[in-house]
């Protein structure tokens, strides 16, 4: 039924720039949380942000704090992940996903679900 699609993804230099944007369809957009995740293989996903839709509250994995920046469109249902000087050992999948807002923000990872395919972000020299 729902879907996301996840893009932007790229091939970038270490201290690089990447955008990346995620299109929801409204029945997964209703859940009010949105993040971004990023995997590896062999290694499990990891939560690296979230937004709360409704107001704009953001949430971010300390790994990725003052270098991300999560926002959204809500009129376009759309997230986007403003990523800066990134490092060689993030490179990976990122996946957008949704979560049901549980009181307390969205930045509890366990609960996000809804999965999108993904959008490769390669960084190298």
């Amino acid at each position: 039924q729902g879907q996301l699609v996840e893009s932007g993804g790229g091939s970038v230099q270490p201290g690089g720039s990447l955008r990346l944007s995620c299109v929801a369809s409204e029945d997964i957009y209703r859940n009010r949380c949105m993040g971004w995740f990023r995997q590896t293989p062999g290694k499990e996903r990891e939560g690296i942000a979230g937004i709360m839709t409704l107001f704009g509250p953001t949430y971010y994995a300390d790994s990725v704090k003052g270098r991300f920046t999560i926002s959204r469109d809500n009129a376009k249902k759309t997230v986007y992940l403003q990523m800066n000087n990134l490092k060689p050992d993030e490179t990976a999948m990122y996946y957008c996903s949704a979560a049901k807002w549980d009181g307390n923000g969205c930045g509890n990872w366990l609960t996000y679900h809804s999965w999108g395919q993904g959008t490769q972000v390669t960084v190298s020299s």
